[in-house]
């Protein structure tokens, strides 16, 4: 069945959107959140357990100190205030990817809580409007197993039989979840991409985290709920869970508010659930209905001591953060000589660290942005990718303009260099040997086709003798056909007007 959606323009003549983001980190650490199992990703399933994490009668967990270190550097880096004393709980359901049937999460006591973030969403112009997101909490829990459903399908409904993979329950998490966020309008899709895009960037500078999406190491749960205008009274939300792009965050935030928005116009009432978000479709449909706190049944995980962290570690730590992302995006702009509107647009696309690693690579920062944001962007827009995700690293990028800087390439035959880099065919040099790629300067071969470009050619010989310069493009571009785009234009222009001049 498809959802009935209201055009954007109508929803905004008729209500307010609201929205809450809860954010799933996978932290980085080398070992679970209670217990030493490792925590690498893509090891063969259930290779990766222990009693511990596996439930088993008569273990006990140990709280990993790494875990609650990084904690509490993320709460500090979101203006939070860290909690003097807090404590585990159990947060009871049955599902089959919980080992234990129950979560080891924070209920009532998180580590951190009552914080805010400041974000930019571009406007037209070039500029940027700052809209502050206030931070409810942030608390530790771990990850539960992968189920795989087999099937048309892809879901539990449906599928003819299920998998679970156990390797990721136990990885050690951090939810970060949002204060309702209030009178964004029209621009609320685009303020819920753009907190979890710089969240994202928080998180990779505070290095607690890859936040690689599309390995589910950061996942966003979307939750949104519309009031009519001017009301004070929130409405019913839903939550769209483990929405793993920057991308399809603003999209279903989009789609959401315009099927709420149809169901309300029409005198219906929207019903508080889960929903998936599926990417190939770019629509929503019904999960369940959302349980609350009671039905979890919390209460104090007994086999665990509460986390007390001094007040001179949270200070060290706060002392030791990095550089906020806001400040370093104006020195790297400064640095860089990036317009605003270049800025904007490096920083929209998520190309931020991937140009900053190219540069410190040792490319220009004009041709780190020309490629990241230029051919690669395009090809990510294509296959509604992460630029992150494209395969290409920014060490890749850095050596394919040196190869143009060193002569070996031009601009036309590095764009194939990527398709190579895009196709796996390995590192930039040896696709260029493989595929023939580098520009012929020897002076035997070009003068060979230039003979034939001016034979070919006599009207246009004629002007160049006659002192009309500018018409050696016609045979450059005649050269460089006959070449196959590999002739050293330069070597090609100066051979013609040897022999014409």
């Amino acid at each position: 069945m498809t959802d009935t959606l209201l055009s954007y323009d109508d929803v905004l003549a008729q209500f307010d959107p609201a929205l809450g983001l809860e954010v799933h980190v996978e932290l980085n650490t080398a070992t679970k959140m209670f217990c030493g199992c490792p925590t690498t990703f893509g090891a063969e399933p259930n290779t990766q357990v222990c009693p511990t994490c596996l439930g088993l009668p008569g273990s006990m967990p140990v709280v990993n100190a790494k875990a609650v270190e990084s904690a509490i550097r993320i709460g500090l880096a979101l203006n939070c205030e860290i909690a003097e004393w807090c404590r585990f709980a159990r947060k009871n359901y049955f599902y089959p990817d919980m080992p234990k049937n129950f979560q080891t999460s924070q209920y009532d006591e998180p580590i951190a809580f009552n914080g805010f973030m400041e974000v930019a969403v571009p406007i037209e112009g070039g500029d940027v409007e700052s809209y502050r997101v206030g931070i409810e909490r942030a608390h530790m829990e771990e990850d539960t197993g992968k189920s795989t459903h087999i099937g048309t399908t892809g879901r539990i409904h449906g599928a003819d039989y299920s998998l679970v993979d156990y390797n990721r329950a136990g990885i050690p998490l951090i939810e970060i979840v949002t204060k309702p966020v209030l009178g964004t309008g029209a621009k609320a899709p685009e303020v819920a991409r753009a907190y979890v895009g710089q969240l994202r960037d928080l998180l990779l500078g505070l290095g607690v985290s890859d936040v690689r999406m599309e390995q589910g190491s950061l996942r966003c749960d979307v939750n949104l709920s519309l009031a009519p205008t001017g009301s004070d009274t929130l409405g019913i939300r839903t939550e769209t869970k483990n929405v793993n792009s920057l991308r399809s965050v603003e999209r279903a935030a989009r789609y959401e508010m315009q099927r709420h928005a149809a169901i309300l116009a029409e005198g219906g009432k929207v019903l508080q659930e889960t929903r998936h978000w599926h990417e190939d479709t770019g629509v929503t449909t019904s999960g369940r209905e959302k349980s609350d706190a009671e039905d979890y049944r919390y209460f104090p995980e007994p086999d665990l001591v509460p986390v007390a962290p001094s007040r001179e570690w949270v200070e060290q730590l706060r002392s030791e953060l990095p550089e906020p992302p806001h400040e370093k995006r104006a020195r790297l702009q400064t640095e860089w000589g990036f317009s605003d509107l270049e800025m904007r647009d490096t920083v929209g696309a998520g190309a931020l660290g991937l140009v900053e690693e190219t540069i410190a690579a040792g490319t220009s920062p004009q041709a780190a942005r020309k490629w990241w944001l230029g051919e690669l962007a395009r090809r990510a827009n294509e296959s509604e990718t992460e630029l992150a995700a494209l395969g290409v690293t920014p060490a890749d990028v850095a050596r394919v303009q040196a190869l143009v800087d060193e002569g070996t390439l031009n601009d036309k035959l590095a764009r194939q260099v990527l398709d190579g880099l895009l196709d796996g065919e390995g590192s930039p040099d040896a696709i260029v040997a493989a595929r023939g790629l580098a520009i012929v300067s020897d002076d035997s071969a070009l003068g060979t086709a230039v003979d034939n470009a001016i034979a070919a050619n006599p009207d246009v010989a004629d002007k160049i003798r006659d002192g009309k310069v500018a018409a050696a493009g016609a045979l450059i571009g005649a050269v460089m056909k006959e070449m196959r785009g590999q002739a050293d234009a330069n070597r090609v222009r100066e051979l013609i007007l040897e022999r014409l001049t």
